[in-house]
C-alpha cells in the first residue's frame, strides 16, 4: 500500500503563501465588466497573501485597465460582429513552455473557450487540481441574436467542459442550483461579489450632478447600469418604459454605461439621459443619483450593478434570475418580476415613482443587505477551495 506523502515531498502546498496559481480569462482586462473585475481582485488577494498568480489571456494595446498580476497574452482574434471582444486561439508553445517554467499547483479556468479546453487538459494530462468559475450565463445570450436554436448545442459543450474541471465556484447560490439542474458539475461552491463601500454608497448621491444633466431635484429617476449589448434586456427595459409613458406616469431615465447597441437604445428612449461610461466614485455618484435602479438582465450570474444600487440605498426592480435572486428580497429591498413581462416590470417602476416612502423603505433594507459582502472574506472562500482542491488531489496522489 502506498504510504501518504508528506509535505515535503508533496508537490501541492498546504499554506496559501506557497501556491502557484495559473488563471486563464478571455478578458482579463481589455474590456471593463463586473467578472474580469472580480477577477482583478481576487489575484490582487491572493498577491497580497504571498501567493504567485499567472494570468494568461488576450492582450491588446490600448486595454480599459491596467492588469493586477503578470498578464502572458495568449494568441487571439477580434470577434467578427463584436470586435471589442476577442476570441483566445490556441495554448501555443510559448504559453506551454511558460506554463512549464512556472508550474503552477492549481489551474484556474474563468471562460469555456478554446484556450481554456486547452489549458485543462493541459491540467489533467499532469493531474493538477482544475477549478472553473462561472460568470455569466453564455447558453442565453443566443436568444437575443435570433439564434435560441444553438442554446441547447452550447449548453452541452459547456457541460462536457465543466464536468472535465475538478470543482467550479459560482458567484450565487441560484446560480450554483442552476449549474447542477444543468449536470454542469456537483463539486460547486460559492465566489460571491463585494462592493466597495467607499464608493458605493448614499453619501454619493449629487443632486448638482443630476441638475448638469437636466434633471431636475424632484424628477424621478429611473436608471440603468451596465454595458450597452441586447443580452442585458435593453428591449424589456425599453418596452417597460414605453408602458409608463403610456400610462403618464412621470419620470426620467438615466443610463449609465456605454456599449455597440447604444445607438438602437438611444432610438428606442429618445428622452433618456445617457451619462456614458462611469468608473471610480464617479460611478458611484451616478448609481447614488439613481431613484430606482431596473436590471430586466437574465443574464448575470451575480448582478454587480443590483449589489451596488443597493449599497446605495437605491430600491432595485430586477429580474427574478440568477444573480438578483440572491440579493434582492421581493417586496422588501426592491421587486423580483418574471422574466420579459414587460407590464408586471412597469407596474413595480411606477409603484416606485409614485411612492417616495416605499423608495426609502426599500432603499434602507438593500443597504442592510449589502453589508454582508465583504471583498476579502469573498476572495478567501476561492482560496479555501484552490486549497481544498490541492488537499483532495494530494490525497488522491497518495493512494495510487
Amino acid at each position: 500500500m502506498a504510504q501518504p506523502m508528506s509535505e515535503a515531498n508533496s508537490p501541492f502546498p498546504t499554506d496559501l503563501s506557497k501556491l502557484r496559481v495559473a488563471l486563464f480569462s478571455g478578458n482579463y482586462n481589455y474590456v471593463r465588466d463586473g467578472a474580469n473585475q472580480a477577477l482583478n481582485r481576487l489575484v490582487g488577494y491572493l498577491l497580497r497573501q504571498g501567493a504567485d498568480v499567472r494570468i494568461y489571456a488576450p492582450k491588446v494595446d490600448e486595454p480599459a485597465f491596467e492588469a493586477t498580476g503578470t498578464l502572458i497574452g495568449v494568441p487571439s482574434f477580434a470577434i467578427p460582429g463584436r470586435p471589442e471582444y476577442r476570441f483566445p486561439l490556441a495554448l501555443s508553445p510559448r504559453i506551454r513552455r511558460d506554463l512549464a517554467t512556472f508550474a503552477p499547483h492549481v489551474v484556474h479556468v474563468s471562460s469555456p473557450d478554446v484556450v481554456a479546453h486547452r489549458a485543462v487538459s493541459w491540467a489533467r494530462h499532469r493531474r493538477l487540481p482544475i477549478l472553473a468559475s462561472v460568470h455569466t450565463r453564455f447558453e442565453t445570450y443566443f436568444r437575443y441574436y435570433n439564434m435560441a436554436w444553438a442554446e441547447p448545442v452550447v449548453e452541452a459543450l459547456m457541460r462536457r467542459f465543466y464536468r472535465r474541471c475538478d470543482a467550479l465556484v459560482a458567484p450565487s447560490e441560484s446560480m450554483a442550483q442552476v449549474l447542477r439542474d444543468q449536470r454542469m458539475n456537483y463539486d460547486i461552491d460559492i465566489w460571491s461579489r463585494g462592493v466597495d463601500r467607499e464608493i458605493f454608497h448614499p453619501g454619493a448621491r449629487s443632486l448638482e450632478w443630476r441638475r448638469s444633466l437636466g434633471i431636475g431635484d424632484d424628477e424621478v429617476v429611473i436608471g440603468f447600469l451596465g454595458r450597452l449589448v441586447m443580452e442585458k434586456g435593453l428591449d424589456v427595459f425599453s418596452d417597460s418604459v414605453d408602458q409608463l409613458v403610456r400610462k403618464g406616469v412621470k419620470h426620467r431615465v438615466l443610463v449609465v454605461g456605454e456599449g455597440p447597441a447604444h445607438d438602437w437604445f438611444a432610438a428606442r428612449l429618445p428622452d433618456a439621459v445617457f451619462a456614458g461610461f462611469q468608473g471610480g466614485h464617479d460611478l458611484g455618484r451616478a448609481v447614488a443619483s439613481m431613484d430606482v435602479l431596473f436590471n430586466p438582465s437574465v443574464t448575470e450570474t451575480f448582478g454587480n450593478v443590483t449589489l451596488e444600487a443597493m449599497a446605495c440605498r437605491v430600491p432595485v426592480v430586477a429580474a427574478a434570475a440568477t444573480g438578483s435572486q440572491s440579493l434582492v428580497d421581493d417586496n422588501v429591498s426592491g421587486r423580483l418580476i418574471t422574466p420579459g413581462a414587460v407590464r408586471q416590470f412597469a407596474e413595480a417602476l411606477r409603484c416606485y415613482v409614485e411612492d417616495a416612502g416605499l423608495r426609502a423603505r426599500h432603499g434602507m433594507a438593500g443597504e442592510e443587505r449589502s453589508l454582508d459582502f465583504s471583498w476579502d472574506r469573498i476572495n478567501q472562500a476561492v482560496a479555501d477551495t484552490y486549497l481544498r482542491l490541492v488537499r483532495q488531489k494530494s490525497k488522491s496522489r497518495a493512494g495510487q
